[in-house]
């Protein structure tokens, strides 16, 4: 199941559509990183100012290393040494959808480790927009059956796999790195 899953995920995004998925945190609103149209399908979905920065999905630190021109040697430590997931911003980010980028050049990232998002992420080889399945504002969905069917119905495809797990999931830390290497911590 999980490979036919993978499959019809990645040719939904391929298409420009967007996905409701398992991520190795809470379940993602996803879509194609780099693809600005179903970026900004994902901002309409979860009713979000554009200003608000969302986090990319990779499966490897040689991929981070293709959208991050500099990162500096405490994140690669950082990413190693985590226990729980751990969401990075990056300074110096490029070949992400516009608006996936902040004003200052900035963007999050998180390499995923968790079975079906790193295989999604392997095969889709590019970034995956992972987004809280909620509207903005509304509390986060811990679980598959805590998302609203408003999220639901306004995706173009949901993921199948692991829909009946009833294990609560928690975001990921988020700290900004800046080039200099100086750690701040935006999400504890």
């Amino acid at each position: 199941m999980l490979a036919d899953e993978v499959k019809k995920a990645v040719e939904v995004m391929r298409a420009g559509g967007v996905i409701l998925y398992p991520t190795d945190t809470i379940w993602g609103i996803g879509c194609d990183a780099t693809n600005e149209e179903a970026v900004k399908k994902v901002f309409e979905i979860k009713r979000r100012a554009d200003s608000k920065s969302m986090i990319s999905l990779v499966d490897s630190a040689d991929r981070l290393a293709r959208y991050v021109r500099n990162v500096p040697d405490v994140a690669w430590d950082l990413i190693d040494l985590a226990t729980t997931p751990l969401t990075v911003v990056f300074d110096g980010v490029s070949g992400l959808a516009p608006s996936m980028i902040a004003e200052d050049g900035s963007a999050a990232f998180r390499v995923t480790g968790e079975e079906f998002s790193h295989e999604l992420c392997y095969r889709f080889q590019k970034p995956i927009v992972s987004t809280s399945a909620n509207i903005s504002g509304e509390p986060t969905a811990k679980t598959f059956a805590e998302i609203s069917d408003e999220i639901k119905d306004a995706v173009d495809y949901v993921v199948r796999y692991n829909q009946r797990c009833k294990e609560k999931h928690e975001p990921s830390k988020i700290v900004k790195i800046g080039i200099d290497g100086q750690v701040k911590i935006i999400r504890g």
